[in-house]
């Protein structure tokens, strides 16, 4: 999202302008209450972030308006869809949850939203949904074509502010779905890999780096504290650790593999950083040996 040059300087406020009117427009629902969760790749540095919560704001006021994470690396949509699921499900019944990291922004790639059981998801159809739509079973996906659920002059390089956040925002001012436009059968998946389990041992990947440089496997944690069968971790062909139960199982320093809170086996170092100090990235083969 480039800062305009001063040849369209004037263009872009007008814009700005126009966007603003259609706003003040909308009637506002005082009595809304809900939640939306937000998570992008936008960082903190600029003023994304809070202007899509102005547009929210505008137009449904009373709603609860949650950061879920915005340090997701640019462009990675693979990080900001494991990231939706793996805090979704802690938020009330009937939260709507945008996730906007969308390099194809002002393409043909389509807006959608996304009805299950327990909420609502929003986000380009590129595949940052298709985690979340594996666990939860959509009960219908439709394009966000509504052009009352817009801003009036949409930019080519931010959705966020201009379609997801107000299609949210209407939403959660108790809009119904089925206005949001048609119906659309398949979407946009990932190639997820699934761990392999055979004789003594299962194979899978780190699929996620977080900030603590913990590598997050794709491993569930179930089955791998048991006294009686002690589970040691291989990067590679590396044996590194065992499965504990906390990072501090281990003195500073040394590599430990423990039951993250996403689901997932973690690989971290005491006080350290696992990623660098064992060369891990996503992608980095893992398995767990009895």
């Amino acid at each position: 999202m480039p800062s305009p040059t001063k040849s369209n300087q004037a263009d872009s406020i007008h814009c700005f302008s126009k966007n603003l009117i259609h706003l003040s427009s909308v009637p506002r629902s005082e009595t809304t209450a809900g939640w939306i969760t937000l998570t992008t790749d936008f960082g903190l540095e600029d003023w994304f972030v809070g202007t899509m919560k102005g547009v929210i704001a505008r137009i449904a006021p009373k709603v609860r308006v949650v950061d879920l994470n915005h340090g997701i690396a640019p462009g990675d949509v693979r990080a900001g869809a494991f990231s939706l699921a793996a805090g979704f499900r802690f938020f009330p019944k009937g939260a709507i949850h945008i996730a906007i990291v969308d390099p194809g922004v002002g393409s043909a790639r389509r807006a959608l939203v996304a009805r299950t059981a327990s909420c609502l998801f929003i986000g380009p159809d590129n595949g940052v949904l298709s985690r979340v739509l594996s666990q939860e079973s959509p009960i219908e996906v439709r394009c966000l074509e509504n052009p009352k659920w817009r801003l009036n002059k949409v930019s080519k390089t931010f959705h966020g502010r201009d379609v997801f956040a107000p299609a949210a925002a209407h939403l959660a001012a108790g809009a119904p779905v089925s206005d949001a436009g048609p119906k659309v059968d398949c979407w946009a998946q990932l190639d997820i890999p699934t761990p392999r389990s055979r004789s003594h041992q299962v194979q899978g990947a780190v699929v996620y780096v977080d900030r603590y440089g913990n590598a997050i496997t794709n491993i569930p944690n179930e089955g791998f504290l048991d006294p009686e069968r002690p589970a040691d971790v291989w990067v590679g062909e590396k044996r590194v650790t065992k499965v504990h139960e906390f990072y501090q199982s281990v003195a500073p320093g040394k590599a430990v593999c423990v039951p993250g809170s996403s689901g997932f086996l973690e690989i971290a170092v005491n006080s350290g950083d696992a990623a660098k100090r064992l060369k891990l990235k996503v992608g980095s083969e893992i398995s767990v040996r009895w």
